[in-house]
C-alpha cells in the first residue's frame, strides 16, 4: 500500500475542518433570531438533555447499547421541541429524572413534558450581554410547568423546565423559524 502524500493529507484535513465548521454553525443568524424572538414565533429544537439526577440515570442507561455516559443524553434527530407562537406554547420534550407523583392515564402518551397551552404567561427580557431571557408558565395544563429559556444572539438556547411533581431538567438546543400553519380549506 502506497503512503499518502503530504498534500493529500492537507486536503483531507482541510475538507474535515470545512465539514466540521458547517456543522458547528448556528441554525439561525443574529437578524433572524432577533426577528423570530420579537415576533414570538419560533421553535426551540432540543439536541441534548441534562437530567438533574444524572448519576442515577447513568446507572440505568449503562446497560443500554450505545450509551456512552457523561450525564447528558443526546437528542439529535429525535424531533423533540418546544413551539412558541403568540397564541400557543406546544411542548414535545422527553423527561429523564425522578417524578414525585405518578402520572395517571396512558403511560405511553403521558410520558415526557408534553402539553399544548393556549393560556400562558410569557415574559421576554433582553439580556445585558446580548440575547434574551424568556419565561413561560402555562395556565391550562394539568401539570404546573415553569419554563425558562436563555437564547443567545446566534440562536442557541438553554431551556430549563421546573415542575412541582418532578425534578427539574435542562435542555440545550437551537432556535428555528416556526413553520407557518397550513390553512384549512
Amino acid at each position: 500500500m502506497k503512503p499518502l502524500k503530504m498534500s493529500t493529507l492537507k486536503h483531507i484535513l482541510l475538507l474535515f475542518l470545512l465539514i466540521a465548521g458547517i456543522g458547528a454553525k448556528a441554525q439561525t443568524d443574529e437578524a433572524t433570531t432577533a426577528r423570530i424572538v420579537a415576533a414570538q414565533n419560533y421553535v426551540f429544537v432540543a439536541t441534548t438533555a441534562f437530567p438533574l439526577n444524572a448519576n442515577d440515570i447513568n446507572k440505568i442507561l449503562t446497560s443500554m447499547p450505545g450509551y456512552v455516559g457523561g450525564g447528558n443524553i443526546n437528542l439529535t434527530g429525535s424531533n423533540y421541541d418546544l413551539t412558541v407562537t403568540k397564541d400557543s406554547v406546544v411542548s414535545y420534550l422527553p423527561y429523564y429524572g425522578r417524578s414525585y407523583v405518578p402520572k395517571i392515564g396512558n403511560p405511553i402518551d403521558d410520558n415526557g413534558i408534553k402539553f399544548k397551552s393556549k393560556d400562558f404567561n410569557y415574559k421576554s427580557e433582553v439580556r445585558k450581554k446580548g440575547g434574551w431571557l424568556i419565561t413561560m408558565a402555562p395556565k391550562d395544563v394539568k401539570d404546573n410547568y415553569r419554563l425558562t429559556l436563555l437564547i443567545t444572539k446566534s440562536g442557541y438556547g438553554t431551556l430549563t423546565v421546573i415542575n412541582n411533581n418532578q425534578q427539574s431538567i435542562t435542555f440545550n438546543g437551537y432556535l428555528a423559524e416556526a413553520k407557518p400553519k397550513k390553512k384549512e380549506s
